[in-house]
């Protein structure tokens, strides 16, 4: 059986193990992730062939013309 030195000990762990995650987090959190990884893909040639991939998707999305638009 636990004694309660031995509960009390384990609970003062368990209180400043969750008191470094706290710390851990809050620092991560302070950095701006957008700001982090602005500019990451800047003249990468496969990112801009995603780019590309994404406009022409976008683009099949609308008709070429009025005349074949079908309601």
């Amino acid at each position: 059986m636990l004694t309660n030195a031995s509960v009390e000990q384990r609970l003062m762990a368990v209180e400043a193990a969750i008191a470094e995650l706290q710390k851990q987090l809050a620092d991560s959190q302070s950095a701006n992730w957008l700001q982090q990884i602005t500019g990451s893909f800047k003249d990468e040639p496969a990112f801009e062939e995603v780019l590309a991939y994404g406009q022409a998707i976008r683009q099949a999305d609308y008709p070429l013309d009025e005349t074949q638009v079908d309601l």
